[in-house]
């Protein structure tokens, strides 16, 4: 059951494909024009779900935690499996599996069926670009890249990084998009979108305009063409074109921005089996 509390389009057709493709029958359970919508909890909602015979929940939610809540509360029965498919401003891991899996196969010589030497992305070099601080798919990136081995470059406004981030050492911040381009040979950059809809007053007060923010953080043609030849642009959708990515850079050879939702669909095919087929428990 694909159970959506904020809108989607990508991730949940490719959850909905993923299970399809398994041969997994799906219900699509959005938030708006439900019983959330006249109060029930959620709570009530996953007894719901559970007595209808569901054997995994994919769920976003708007409250970060609100996917681990789902699974340690109890409220479900420990047969059902919940998959995080983005919650609040914390996580969204599979988005972060199938980015790693595309700069696999684009910069580490990696191909579906080919024997590549390491397990990881050691080595590269790959900046996420724009607003960190509400971005999810930032937080799980920057986990997962470092855990793969390689160098993550933060590129953000102060107003949109996480308080402590640069004291922490984790990553290498810059404060322009310039600035980063000189100091790094980036293997892989992603465009993030400015999530206004999380923002008091829909970006007023973290930027002074889209047009300023363009100006140092967008990545155009100019700023493409300092990338090495061998850099791919990825973006996690929907993207703003005009304000954090240039069309040109958008639909170059270098953006694999449509492979990614392709591979998406094949990332979460792997998660879905791997929970409930129950092969890992036994591996």
């Amino acid at each position: 059951m694909n159970l959506f509390f904020e809108d989607s389009t990508r991730t949940r057709i490719a959850f909905e494909a993923a299970a399809k493709r398994l041969s997994a029958d799906v219900i699509n359970f959005s938030a708006k024009g439900s019983s959330l919508s006249k109060g029930e909890s959620l709570k009530d909602t996953a007894l719901t779900l559970q007595a209808m015979g569901a054997d995994a929940v994919v769920v976003r939610h708007w409250a970060s935690g609100a996917a681990q809540r789902l699974a340690e509360s109890g409220w479900l029965h420990g047969s059902v499996s919940v998959l995080n498919a983005g919650d609040g401003t914390h996580q969204h891991p599979t988005q972060a599996l199938l980015d790693a899996f595309t700069m696999r196969r684009h910069l580490m010589g990696a191909a579906v069926g080919d024997d590549v030497t390491g397990k990881g992305l050691d080595g590269l070099t790959v900046a996420l670009v724009g607003d960190i601080l509400h971005s999810r798919v930032a937080g799980s990136n920057i986990a997962l890249l470092r855990t793969l081995g390689a160098k993550v470059v933060v590129v953000a406004p102060p107003t949109l990084l996480p308080y402590g981030l640069e004291d922490r050492g984790e990553v290498a911040v810059h404060y322009t998009l310039d600035d980063a381009l000189e100091a790094h040979d980036l293997d892989a950059i992603m465009m993030l979108r400015v999530q206004r809809e999380r923002m008091t007053g829909g970006g007023s007060g973290f930027f002074p305009s889209p047009e300023e923010y363009t100006r140092l953080f967008g990545l155009d043609r100019a700023r493409m063409d300092r990338l090495p030849d061998h850099a791919i642009i990825l973006h996690p959708g929907p993207m703003n074109r005009g304000l954090e990515i240039s069309a040109e850079a958008a639909d170059s050879p270098r953006s694999v921005i449509v492979e990614q939702v392709s591979n998406g669909v094949a990332v979460r095919m792997a998660a879905l089996y791997l929970l409930l087929s129950g092969e890992e428990a036994s591996a």
